[in-house]
């Protein structure tokens, strides 16, 4: 793990090349949280993903978000009303496509995530955060965040 750049505990993404994020992340990972594409609705990884854990950035490890905030909201990307932790993202306001929109980014490397919608009044907050799942890596209860994101990187 060493070698993977991106998994650096005092990770400064600013200093991390194109190179770098290229070498640790797939083609669409790097789209998305680099980028700042997204994926076409229904075909993210995780849409359908029900188990205990916690969804952690693909791009440095951060915990964003815990399986019991997700819900289904029909928009054909995962969706959660809060992130695990208060400093866990960052929101800009996005102008893009003739809209405004509120984007989260991951607090930890900087990642495009996706949007922030006030349209899900049956959840706790009222809010719901549409999120890529390809800038996500689902870490199972009872398993090593380390070791899950080290064997992603090994597949990727």
């Amino acid at each position: 793990m060493s070698d993977d750049p991106a998994l650096d505990p005092n990770l400064d993404a600013a200093k991390l090349s194109r190179e770098d994020w290229l070498s640790v992340l797939t083609p669409i990972e790097f789209s998305i949280l680099r980028d700042h594409g997204t994926e076409r609705p229904g075909s993210g990884r995780y849409l359908k993903e029900t188990r205990p854990g916690a969804y952690h950035c693909a791009g440095c490890g951060l915990r964003l978000y815990d399986a019991q905030t997700k819900f289904h909201s029909g928009c054909g990307w995962p969706s959660f009303f809060q992130e695990a932790q208060p400093a866990a993202i960052r929101t800009l306001t996005d102008t893009t496509h003739g809209m405004v929109r509120t984007e989260m980014r991951c607090s930890g490397c900087d990642g495009h995530l996706g949007h922030i919608f006030a349209d899900a009044p049956d959840q706790p907050s009222g809010v719901r955060h549409c999120v890529n799942g390809f800038a996500l890596v689902f870490v199972p209860e009872g398993e090593s965040a380390a070791d899950v994101l080290f064997r992603h990187r090994k597949r990727a």
